[in-house]
């Protein structure tokens, strides 16, 4: 692939709810924030999140306003496939370098992250328990694990407001066709939810993970 990205992440900015030697007796749940955020984002859910997993919240590659992202915008909503998979393999490379490595893993991802955290699902679908995906959106294209995802259909929570006009409408339309083929797909859309987590949508996320986690 001659366009990759030879992507790395920074090590020192990851924060971890745990010391990383109990990943060989814990699964491990990855947070992906959005753009322009950083990695104290979505770790600040993590006190109300279940307490089974090592949380692991990783900070994005490129600087984006004050803070950070996955990869270059583009177009909202249809970002270049290419620029997309390049986040997701150096996600991959750096679950492999992970020692121990953990008893599960699992993605939870906001916005751009979401995206992301979809995209390392389809390069990989034996690799996770499930996906959270909030207010994010499946990237176009094909990807090398969809053949394999239709048979796996794992489970994935996809939360969205009515009132989130950040994602593109042909984004949306795109994202609930595709999942419901690919996943088993847990799908819940908030009234008057802008482009946001509600209280009422942690709860639900809650009980998607404490439900795969018991």
């Amino acid at each position: 692939m001659s366009h990759e990205r030879n992507l790395t992440l920074d090590e020192r900015a990851i924060i971890w709810s745990a010391k990383r030697e109990e990943l060989a007796e814990r699964p491990l749940l990855v947070l992906l924030h959005g753009v322009g955020s950083n990695e104290s984002d979505l770790f600040s859910m993590s006190p109300a999140l279940p307490l089974t997993p090592v949380i692991a919240s990783l900070r994005a590659f490129d600087p984006h306003g004050p803070g950070w992202s996955w990869y270059p915008l583009d177009t909202p909503g249809r970002p270049r496939s290419e620029d997309v998979d390049d986040a997701a393999v150096a996600i991959l490379r750096w679950l492999d370098s992970l020692d121990p490595q953990p008893s599960s893993v699992a993605l939870m991802g906001f916005s751009q992250g979401a995206a992301v955290a979809l995209q390392t699902l389809r390069h990989a679908p034996d690799r996770f328990d499930f996906v959270v995906q909030i207010a994010g959106y499946v990237t176009d294209g094909d990807a090398p694990g969809d053949a394999r995802l239709q048979e796996l259909r794992p489970p994935v929570f996809w939360g969205r407001g009515t009132a989130d006009y950040v994602i593109p409408p042909a984004a949306v339309a795109h994202t609930d066709e595709w999942l419901p083929r690919h996943s088993t797909l847990d799908r819940r859309v908030y009234e008057d939810l802008p482009h946001a987590v509600s209280q009422t949508e942690l709860a639900d996320i809650v009980g998607f993970m404490r439900r795969h986690y018991s």
